[in-house]
């Protein structure tokens, strides 16, 4: 027969019981992945990923179907950020600095239409503000080119007003001819020595020209349904060729910032926008938020993949999310998610 103190308890534990779920609520989907799926229904991708890393750990969450967190992806122009960091920490070396000009490490490679490298400065280069034509505009991103081709291809074009901020991918491909010709390295082997293996980075590499994704990885698509899974990735060279994962993307952003890559005075200037208008850094984007945070990263398109990696100032807090085609249909969608990711959230 059960004691008087074993049948007290019953009553006390069916009323802790009833208790539960008024006291420990079920928990709520974060506002960013709530608005993930709408890349789908709305944004015309086959599939989207989101992974957000904070201190107390990581977030992922995807929609669609052929897509997963482990997949290795064309990340596109986020390339810049990671040639940018080469060329400062280049300059803390004393081995460059941000005032030569193209013509002392290129002599008489940029010539043409007006276009004159010994007027143009490794810091005009690094924030858009050369005037250099953009080689992808001819391409459209689908012709493979040696970086010298894609320069012939520019320069036959006239300037835009120099100083003013106009992105150019000629600018990143003549930067990674610039980082050649003061280590003795292809920017690749640079960045692989620099950043991706002390960083950790497994799923990040420079393919060159080969054609495969590494395993694993889904399918990529074009805007039209074309599966785009393999080209070559010389279509953009140091201005968009990276492949890597939603995990070294958080990571390596988390470490740029947080001021594992560069000293401070070389991040500062990073970060300064200064000679572009405020639009661009240094292989950096910002974007201010309608909560007045500014978050620092980049976006990435190549043919099938679409990317973007946004960060807090001090690195803490990254998002990365991608989809798989070229281009996102409703442009107010990934604004809306980085608000949501880094905007306070009221009750």
């Amino acid at each position: 027969m059960p004691t008087l103190r074993t049948l007290s308890a019953v009553p006390v534990c069916l009323a802790l019981l009833a208790l539960t779920p008024a006291a420990f609520p079920p928990p709520t989907t974060p506002p960013t992945d709530a608005l993930l799926p709408l890349l789908v229904t709305r944004g015309g991708a086959p599939a989207a990923a989101l992974l957000a890393r904070e201190e107390s750990g990581t977030r992922y969450t995807e929609s669609g179907s052929g897509i997963a967190r482990a997949d290795h992806f064309r990340a596109g122009s986020l390339t810049k950020t990671f040639i940018a960091t080469v060329v400062l920490q280049l300059a803390a070396e004393h081995r460059l600095k941000l005032s030569d000009t193209v013509e002392q490490h290129l002599p008489g490679l940029v010539r043409g239409a007006g276009n004159d490298g010994r007027a143009l400065t490794l810091r005009a280069l690094l924030t858009h503000t050369s005037g250099l034509y953009d080689f992808t505009a001819v391409t459209g991103g689908a012709v493979p080119l040696s970086p010298r081709q894609a320069l012939r291809i520019a320069l036959t074009h006239p300037p835009a007003t120099p100083g003013r901020y106009a992105y150019s991918n000629t600018n990143y491909v003549l930067l990674g001819l610039v980082v050649e010709q003061v280590t003795g390295h292809s920017y690749a082997t640079e960045a692989e020595r620099r950043l991706i293996a002390p960083l950790g980075l497994t799923g990040t590499s420079f393919p060159g020209s080969r054609t495969t994704l590494p395993s694993p990885h889904g399918r990529a698509y074009a805007t039209d349904g074309t599966d785009v899974t393999e080209i070559d990735p010389q279509v953009a060279g140091a201005a968009g060729e990276l492949v890597t994962t939603l995990a070294d993307l958080d990571r390596f952003y988390a470490a740029l910032l947080g001021g594992r890559l560069l000293p401070p005075g070389r991040l500062r200037e990073m970060l300064d926008t200064r000679t572009a208008q405020g639009s661009y850094g240094m292989g950096l984007i910002p974007v201010k938020l309608p909560c007045g945070t500014t978050v620092w990263g980049h976006d990435g398109r190549i043919t099938g993949s679409y990317v973007r990696t946004a960060a807090t100032v001090d690195g803490r807090r990254v998002l990365t999310f991608r989809v798989n085609t070229t281009t996102i249909a409703d442009p107010d969608l990934e604004p809306r998610l980085l608000a949501a990711e880094f905007c306070p959230r009221t009750s």
